[in-house]
Parts: C-alpha cells; structure tokens; sequence
C-alpha cells in the first residue's frame, strides 16, 4: 500500500499538473477560445442537424442549412446591436446622458447636504464635469465596439470548427464504443455529461431568448431609449449564471432614471427582478431537474474563475466546462469526493451517486492489482540468480 509520503508526493504532482494545464489554456486562449465557441454552438444547434437527419435529409445539406440557419440568427443579432450601439454613441445622446447624470449627481451632493454633510456637492462638482462622463462612456463604447470586431475576426475558425463537428457528432457514441473495445477508458460517462451539456445549453438558449424578449418589451413600454438594444443585452447576458441578468439591467434602469424619474427606474428594476426571478428562479430549473447538480456559490465561483481564464468566452461557458470538470472528479477515486464537495448535496440523484462510488471503487481496485502485479514482477526481476555449481 502507498506511504504517506507517496500520498502527499502524489498530490503535489497533482496539483503541480494542474496548475500547467491552467496556464496552457490561460496562454493559449486565442486557440481554445474559438474551439469551445464552436462546440457550443454545436451543442445547441445539433438539434436541428439531427432532426433534419431523421427525416432523410443527406448529411452534407442537413450541416449546411444548420449552419445558414445558426450564421443567420447571430448575424442577424450582432449587425443590430452593432447599428444600435453605433447609434447610441453618435450625436449628442450620450453628452444629454452626461449632462442629466451630472445633474443626478448635483442633487444627490444636495442632499447629503441637507442631510448634514457639508460641502457634499462641491465635492461633487470637482470630481465630475459633464464632458468627462460623456468622454467615459463614449470610451468604453469605443472600446466595446473594438472587441466585437476583434471577436468577429475569429468568427470563420468557429463555423469551420462547427461544420466538422456538426459532421461527425452523430458518431461520437460509436467511437466510445471502440475505445471501450480496444481497452481504452469508459468514456460512456463522458458521453452522458456531453447529452446533459446539449439539454443545458437548449434550455438555456429557449430561456435567453424569453428573457430578451420580455426585457425589450419592458423597456419599450416604460417608454427607455434602443429597448431592441436592451433586450439583446439581456438575452447575451442571460447565458451567464448568477451576474449576466443583473449586469443586463443596470444600463436600462439608469437610463430610466436619467430620462424619467426615480419611479421609472423603480418600475423597470422590479420589472427586471420579475422576469429574471420567474424564469431563473421557477421556470430554468423546472425544465432543468436535477441533473446539472452543481452548487450554486460554486456556479457563482466558476464564472469569476473561467472568466479570469478566457474573459467573456469563459463567463459564458463557465456551467458547461464546469460540469465536465465534475464528471471527470466523479470518475477518480483520489478525486471524486470533489465532485461531491461542488454539487448539490441532497439534491443529487441516489442512485447515480451509488453508481459512481461502485464504478471508482472497481477502477481503484483494478489499479492496486495492477500496481501488485508491477512490484511483484520487478521484484522477480531483482532476484539474484544463483550461481551454477563449480566442480569440486
């Protein structure tokens, strides 16, 4: 049986591997960036290739009119929020939006003043100009706009990556299969997880759009400037767990309390806490169950983390990479009690969780009598072979 030393030996060769691996992919994002875009996509978009397959459509057409469709809709959502965005930075609108915010913030130092902290709104006054709020969001604009060009650059990598794997997913169980065959690893679980990630990412997407949709119409009806705008926000953000929808309604809220008053900008937050708090809160996990059994400060933990890793890509993915990096713990026997250290707890299935604990306990059974057999036969090895007899 392993030492103590070979144990702790064991774990620092662990966590030492670990930390190369998350600094591969911290330096070489701009490869694995567009990799995993590409199969997220994939996993949401591979309904319609297999429904489309099903019905005797060939293969080759069946991809392509998956990808027109998929190269459609984004397309279709980033040239208007592009034009809106464009929109919103020209003319004077933003130095109207500087202008109302610095009077906000005038009578916000007002009352303090009032309130008996004194000299509130002269420090107000030598912190923030007009020009300068308006210069702040026009930069940030500027910058954003650069990153969405930057994003499309790689855009043509991601669909070609998406037609192969599009092409060849209907073939990904055959091949566990002959791995398994060969003597390779049980990848079925991975297999499994993959199925769960597909229904994750449907889901979500069917959720986004809702979301989008009712945060357009309520910033429509409460009268705000670009809701189209608005609502593309809110669907975009609402992929992240946790942060995207509340970052989606800070802009809406503000502008309302910039065109209107303090009631409007109440009266769109609630509104955003309705939408976000029924289809976030009782619809998504309704329709989700209780397979993706990951807790929730976890989820919160995964997005600063993968967000740390690979920026906005890493936020949106944080769920999906997440749950693979738990299903590869639930197949290690050193490591599976992480897996059950980041779930849910009560809410994970029984008898998966029995499965897991039968499936590791014969993998590190399996690997004991092969490390006995290995000292076993280098010990053989080691012997020393006796000398033949000599004559007397």
């Amino acid at each position: 049986m392993p030492t103590k030393p070979a144990e702790a030996h064991k774990v620092m060769l662990l966590l030492a591997s670990a930390m190369l691996v998350l600094c591969g992919m911290y330096f070489a994002r701009d490869f694995f960036i567009p990799v995993s875009l590409a199969f997220f996509i994939a996993a949401v978009s591979f309904p319609i290739t297999n429904w489309l397959r099903e019905h005797r459509v060939p293969r080759f057409f069946a991809v392509l009119i998956t990808v027109l469709v998929v190269f459609a809709f984004l397309s279709g959502i980033m040239v208007v929020g592009f034009l809106l965005i464009n929109d919103l930075a020209e003319g004077d609108r933003l130095e109207n939006y500087g202008s109302k915010m610095y009077e906000v913030a005038l009578n916000g130092g007002a009352q303090l003043e009032a309130w008996g902290i004194e000299t509130a709104q002269e420090d107000v006054k030598k912190l923030l100009t007009e020009e300068e709020i308006a210069n702040f969001f026009k930069n940030n604009i500027t910058s954003f706009l650069a990153g969405v060009l930057e994003t499309l650059k790689s855009s043509f990598i991601v669909f070609i990556l998406l037609v192969f794997m599009l092409s060849e997913a209907r073939m990904f169980a055959r091949r566990f299969e002959a791995i398994v065959e060969a003597q390779g690893p049980n990848l079925q679980r991975m297999l499994s997880a993959t199925r769960d990630i597909q229904k994750y990412l449907g889901i979500k997407t069917m959720v986004s759009i809702a979301t989008g949709g009712l945060a357009g119409l309520l910033c429509w009806a409460a009268e705000v400037d670009f809701p189209l705008l608005w609502g593309i926000l809110a669907f975009a953000l609402n992929y992240i767990p946790a942060i995207g929808s509340i970052i989606a309604g800070i802009p809406p809220v503000i502008l309302a309390l910039l065109i209107h008053d303090v009631k409007h900008a109440i009266a769109v937050a609630c509104g955003y806490l309705v939408i976000n708090g029924f289809l976030g809160n009782f619809l998504e996990p309704a329709l989700l169950g209780r397979r993706f059994g990951l807790s929730t400060v976890v989820v919160v933990i995964s997005v600063l983390f993968w967000g740390f890793i690979w920026g906005p890509v890493g936020m949106l993915l944080a769920v999906p990479l997440t749950m693979l990096v738990k299903v590869g713990l639930d197949n290690s026997y050193e490591l599976r009690w992480l897996g059950v250290a980041i779930s849910q707890g009560k809410n994970q299935d029984s008898e998966q969780e029995r499965q897991i604990i039968k499936e590791s306990s014969k993998a590190q059974k399996k690997k004991e009598r092969a490390i006995e057999a290995a000292e076993a036969a280098e010990a053989e090895a080691h012997k020393v072979v006796p000398a033949e007899g000599k004559g007397v």
